[in-house]
């Protein structure tokens, strides 16, 4: 049977979002390799919520986002002033939408899009309004309602839960592998968004299809459409 998404939800960082526009946009002036301090940034914030999560010692995605970059600055020995570092925090605020988003949210017009983040509720309505797409969006869900972080299933029962609707009749869209293994382990359908070109890992829960960019969403789902009425 044909694919209809009743609804659409998103992940927000990497995915709506690009985390490395923060340090693009006012790292100037911190010495060293500015694309190594974002790219330890992000690993060691995810590796933050990874291990409070199993820890269950949950603190909120902005508190873990400065223990991480306070860590990556260390571990590179970058020598930034507390003044810059306050920048780069600030900055997270306004992540600059990827050029594809809006064009995917405009053409996904239909059924209810959403969030589900790992990102504070404050974090999330700044990028959000920051970016201009709060007409898109019929809900905008942080993590914060069940203290824990993706992937424990007690996240992303909060996406099937507040939509109303089966997990298996959403569309789960995250251009991060491992969420979209944990959305599809709790029963999504799932778009990954492999914006790199990335070699897939054998997790035994593989997206259901693939996109390049989340302009390729719609034109998959109506082409997967199509194919299956052929049959």
């Amino acid at each position: 049977m044909p694919f209809k998404p009743q609804a659409v939800i998103f992940d927000a960082y990497g995915t709506l979002f690009d985390v490395h526009s923060v340090v693009r946009r006012v790292g100037a002036g911190i010495p060293g390799d500015l694309q190594a301090l974002s790219e330890l940034w992000r690993q060691k914030q995810l590796e933050y919520t990874w291990l409070r999560a199993l820890m269950e010692r949950y603190e909120d995605f902005w508190n873990v986002t400065e223990a991480a970059l306070r860590s990556a600055v260390r571990q590179l020995s970058v020598q930034a002033t507390d003044r810059q570092l306050e920048r780069l925090m600030q900055a997270y605020l306004f992540p600059a939408a990827f050029a594809d988003a809006t064009s995917a949210l405009e053409t996904l017009k239909g059924p209810p899009l959403a969030i589900l983040s790992n990102g504070s509720p404050g974090m999330l309505e700044s990028a959000v309004r920051n970016n201009g797409l709060e007409s898109h969006f019929a809900e905008v869900i942080s993590v914060d309602r069940v203290k824990t972080y993706k992937p424990s299933p007690r996240v992303y029962a909060l996406g099937s839960s507040i939509l109303n609707l089966p997990a298996a009749e959403i569309l789960f869209v995250s251009s991060n592998l491992w969420d979209a293994a944990g959305a599809k382990a709790f029963g999504y359908t799932v778009c990954w968004c492999n914006r790199s070109g990335a070699k897939i890992e054998d997790w035994g829960f593989a997206p259901d299809f693939t996109v390049r960019r989340l302009d390729q969403i719609e034109e998959t789902l109506a082409r997967n459409h199509s194919e299956s009425e052929a049959f």
